[in-house]
C-alpha cells in the first residue's frame, strides 16, 4: 500500500522545529532504559537531526516549504509549491510531483529506474530491454513482468480482516490466500523437530511511526474518514482507503470478554498501554528472519522454544493504514514463547510465538479454528507472529 505522507511529515518536521518536542526512540530509552527496542520498532521510527551540524535547514513562506540538506554536491534539495513537489539529489535522482503524477528518473542511461504515477496509476520500468522489469500499479492491483516469459503476476493488496482479532470470522478468501493461515498451530506441537509449513513476509507498507504530538492531532475515526481521506490524498473507493476502513472499525469494535484493547497510533502510546497493563519491567519481543526479502511458503524445523511468559503478555499487530497503527490487547491466561527455526532453504528464524489456553469466547468462525479444525474453548490454540508484530512481557 502507499499512502501520501507529505502533509504529515512537514507536520512532523516543522513539530520537532518548534517545539523540540522528545522524539519517540527517546521517549522510549526514558521509559524502558533497561529494554532493547526491537529492529521492527527501530524500522519504524521516523529520526530527523534538526542542527546547523547536520546542515538541515526549513524555509516555510506563502511561496510553500523549502528543504535544503547535506553539503553541495551531496546534497537533497525539497520544494514544495502550488506547482507541486520537486525533488533533486546530487546522484542523479529527479522528483517531480504535480498535479498531473509523479516522476522520478534515477541513475544514468541505460541503468535508470524510471517510476510514472498517474491518475491511471503507477508504472516503474528498471533495467535494460529485453531484461528489464516493468511494474503496474492500478485500482485492479498490482501486474508485474519479469523478462521475455511468463504470464503477469497479479497480487491483491486488500488483505480483509486481522485474523488476530478474535471476534471475527474468516471468509473464504482468507482461508484461501491468507499467508497468516500457516502460522496457527496447537501448543502440543511446540518442542524440538516439529515440522511446519510456514510464511514470512516482509511488509511492504513502509508506514512509519509519527510522534505522538502529531498523531493526536490527526483525527482516528470512522465518522472522520472524508477528512482523513483528504489529509492523505487516499481516494474513497481505492483499496488504501478500504484497509483504512477497516483498520478504524478493529480498532473501534468491542473486544471479546477478559480482553483489554487498545490502537496505539504512536510509538509512545503503545509504551504508555503496555507498561500501564504490565508495569515497567517489561521488554518487546519481536519475530526476527535472517533473509532480506520474503521467503516463501516452505518446511520449517523447530531447534528449541523458550517460554517468555508464563500468564500475561500484551501483544501488538500492526494494521494497515497510513502511518504505523498497533492494534494492541492484553489477555490472559497467555503463554508466549521465543522459538528457533530453520527453513529447508536454510533460512534461521527466531519467531514469537503466543498460545491462548482459553478460547471460548472466540468467534466459532475464526481462522484459527478452520485451519486446526478444533473447537472453541477446546485446546490450547497458539500461532506465530509476523516480523511487524510486537510482543510485551514483564520480566
Amino acid at each position: 500500500m502507499k499512502f501520501n505522507l507529505l502533509n504529515v511529515y512537514t507536520l512532523f518536521s516543522l513539530a520537532l522545529v518548534a517545539t523540540h518536542a522528545v522524539t519517540p526512540d527517546v521517549y522510549w530509552k526514558s521509559v524502558l532504559p533497561n529494554s532493547p527496542m526491537p529492529k521492527t520498532i527501530k524500522d519504524l521510527v521516523h529520526t530527523a537531526e534538526w542542527s546547523e551540524e547536520m546542515n538541515t535547514a526549513v524555509g516555510v513562506g506563502k511561496g510553500g516549504v523549502a528543504v535544503h540538506t547535506g553539503k553541495p554536491g551531496k546534497r537533497t534539495n525539497v520544494g514544495v509549491r502550488k506547482g507541486g513537489v520537486t525533488v533533486n539529489t546530487g546522484k542523479g535522482t529527479n522528483v517531480g510531483v504535480g498535479k498531473g503524477g509523479v516522476g522520478v528518473h534515477t541513475g544514468k542511461p541505460g541503468k535508470r529506474t524510471d517510476v510514472g504515477v498517474g491518475k491511471g496509476g503507477v508504472g516503474v520500468h528498471t533495467g535494460k530491454p529485453g531484461k528489464r522489469t516493468n511494474v503496474g500499479v492500478g485500482k485492479g492491483g498490482v501486474a508485474v513482468h519479469t523478462g521475455h516469459k511468463g504470464k503477469p503476476v497479479y497480487v491483491g493488496v486488500g488483505k480483509g480482516p486481522n485474523p488476530f482479532v478474535y471476534n471475527y470470522a474468516a471468509s473464504a478468501d482468507q482461508l484461501k490466500d491468507n499467508p497468516n493461515v500457516a502460522f496457527f498451530f496447537l501448543e502440543n506441537d511446540l518442542h524440538q523437530g516439529t515440522e511446519m509449513k510456514l510464511h514470512f513476509t516482509k511488509d511492504d507498507q513502509k508506514a512509519t511511526f509519527l510522534p505522538r504530538q502529531v498523531a493526536d492531532s490527526i483525527p482516528f475515526s470512522s465518522n472522520k474518514l472524508p477528512q482523513i481521506y483528504n489529509e492523505f490524498s487516499i481516494k474513497s473507493d481505492s483499496v488504501e482507503a478500504q484497509d483504512m476502513k477497516q483498520t478504524l472499525s478493529e480498532c473501534e469494535n468491542k473486544g471479546i470478554e477478559g480482553e483489554e484493547k487498545y490502537c496505539a497510533t504512536s510509538l509512545e502510546s503503545m509504551v504508555d498501554f503496555s507498561t500501564s497493563k504490565l508495569g515497567k519491567n517489561v521488554k518487546a519481543i519481536s519475530t526476527e528472519v535472517n533473509a532480506k526479502e520474503s521467503t516463501p511458503l516452505q518446511k520449517y524445523t523447530i531447534e528449541g522454544a523458550k517460554k517468555l511468559a508464563a500468564d500475561k503478555a500484551v501483544v501488538c499487530h500492526k494494521q494497515n493504514y497510513a502511518y504505523a497503527v498497533f492494534y494492541c490487547h492484553k489477555t490472559v491466561n497467555t503463554r508466549a514463547y521465543s522459538v528457533s527455526l530453520v527453513g529447508a532453504d536454510g533460512t534461521k528464524a527466531k519467531a514469537v510465538a503466543v498460545c491462548h489456553t482459553d478460547t471460548a469466547k472466540w468467534n466459532p468462525k475464526h481462522l484459527a479454528f478452520q485451519v486446526l479444525k478444533v473447537k472453541p474453548g477446546s485446546v490450547p490454540v497458539c500461532h506465530f507472529l509476523p516480523e511487524d508484530h510486537v510482543v510485551w512481557v514483564p520480566y
